[in-house]
């Protein structure tokens, strides 16, 4: 299976386009990419019911991290302080993501 390749990547800085946490911002944890997915830190939490597992474990409801659609979160450029579209330029011998607006490594 062919790995897919997204424009944003672990410790991105990000900010939620849609949803119920617009405007939200934080960074990225963890890309599924079978469901083209992030885990934003501080962002789309939800309530689980969680089994306890062991003596010292503690069961009960916890509120964890839950997935967001790729499509709705934007990179934050550090320059402009917004989220914006990642573009890329060849530096050399390596290929390094630019911000479409200011040109900024990101």
């Amino acid at each position: 299976m062919v790995q897919k390749k997204f424009k944003i990547r672990k410790n991105d800085t990000v900010q939620v386009l849609a949803g119920k946490d617009k405007g939200k911002r934080g960074s990225v944890v963890r890309i599924l990419s079978k469901k083209d997915a992030v885990i934003v830190s501080g962002v789309n939490i939800v309530k689980k019911a969680m089994k306890k597992r062991s003596q010292q474990d503690q069961g009960g409801i916890v509120e964890i991290e839950a997935p967001l659609n790729i499509s709705n979160v934007g990179i934050v450029c550090n320059k402009c302080g917004r989220p914006v579209k990642v573009g890329y330029k060849v530096d050399g011998d390596k290929k390094v993501r630019v911000c479409r607006k200011c040109g900024e490594t990101l």
